[in-house]
């Protein structure tokens, strides 16, 4: 029995669906596209979407199409806050020692979460944004993320069926086990073109304590600069002692940190 068809679906979950699809792909989807990805029959759909355009977590635009509207993204605007406005000011700092591309990331379920970003200047591919989800072995925050996890939480993740984003992306199980082990060894992990072609990344973890990583802050540049991303270790260290006695007295709450 297909979601659809289902009498246990309630309206939250039916509403949940909708939103749902805006989560990736197109800004912008028809009626039709949101009740088919949400599986919904379209009078269903049609309601619940009116609904949702006139409290504002949708907007309807000239041409008939739904977008996320702005009271929903101002509401959004409040998920993680209390980590964000506790780390910008370091965040800031690593952006004005490195200028390059900075950002901060919590392991939400198998993905890495974005919770805030700095931009260079630079005409770096972007792979991600403020909210935006990336595979954890494919970023260099998420690696780190991973490497410093129990060890249950690294084998359920390595037993999934992994991304491949480009073809640099490493989803040989085997070397992403002795990828993980290193990180930890070393405390710090990169990539090169794993996420998006003409991009490298480095990171390192957010400590709450030796064996755990409440966080990752990394860098994201050109992948010309590959070779000397290990330059930057110093000041990302540096900013991640400073940030983690704010992390610790500011616990993450409402997130997902242990599931996979």
């Amino acid at each position: 029995m297909n979601a659809r068809q289902s009498p246990g679906r309630t309206v939250t979950s039916k509403v949940m669906a909708i939103l749902s699809t805006f989560e990736s792909g197109p800004s912008t989807r028809t009626l039709t596209q949101i009740a088919e990805a949400a599986d919904l029959p379209l009078p269903t759909a049609f309601r619940l979407v009116n609904e949702l355009v006139e409290w504002g977590a949708l907007d309807k635009d000239e041409s008939g199409t739904y977008l996320v509207g702005m009271r929903l993204w101002e509401v959004a605007q409040n998920a993680g806050r209390q980590l964000r406005d506790t780390a910008r000011p370091f965040l800031q700092d690593l952006f004005s020692l490195t200028q390059e591309t900075s950002h901060l990331a919590i392991r939400d379920g198998h993905e890495a979460l974005y919770i805030d970003r700095i931009y260079s200047s630079k005409r770096v591919p972007r792979a991600s944004r403020v909210g935006g989800r990336l595979p954890l072995h494919a970023t260099a925050v998420g690696k780190v993320l991973l490497a410093f996890e129990e060890p249950w939480v690294r084998e359920a993740y390595i037993a999934r069926d992994l991304e491949t984003p480009t073809q640099y992306t490493h989803v040989n199980k085997t070397r992403l086990v002795g990828e993980l082990a290193t990180i930890r060894q070393q405390g710090y992990a990169t990539t090169s073109e794993e996420v998006r072609a003409g991009s490298c990344s480095i990171a390192v973890p957010v400590l709450l304590t030796p064996e755990q990583a409440g966080a990752a802050i990394g860098l994201v540049m050109l992948s010309s600069q590959a070779q000397q991303m290990t330059r930057y270790l110093p000041p990302l260290r540096g900013i991640a002692r400073r940030i983690a006695p704010a992390l610790r007295r500011r616990p993450l709450t409402g997130t997902n940190l242990t599931s996979i």
